[in-house]
């Protein structure tokens, strides 16, 4: 058994996706003719979910790897 503490990582992971994801995203957005609502919607529903799986990723890395273990 692995002694990540995933509701830390889950937390993390939210937040780091709003943080840094949210304005990622945004300046994304600048690059790209999005012509109508559903490319819009399109468009930040794809780089949303590859931004939310790369953070949670490299959360998961960083508590496996570095982060020290929690006792519960």
């Amino acid at each position: 058994m692995s002694d990540v503490d995933f509701q830390w990582v889950m937390q993390t992971t939210f937040s780091l996706t709003i943080v840094v994801g949210a304005p990622l995203v945004a300046a994304l957005s600048l690059f790209f003719t999005l012509p109508g609502w559903e490319a819009w919607v399109n468009f930040a529903i794809r780089v949303c979910a590859a931004v939310w799986l790369a953070t949670a990723l490299c959360v998961y890395g960083y508590a496996r790897w570095v982060r020290e273990p929690t006792s519960v």
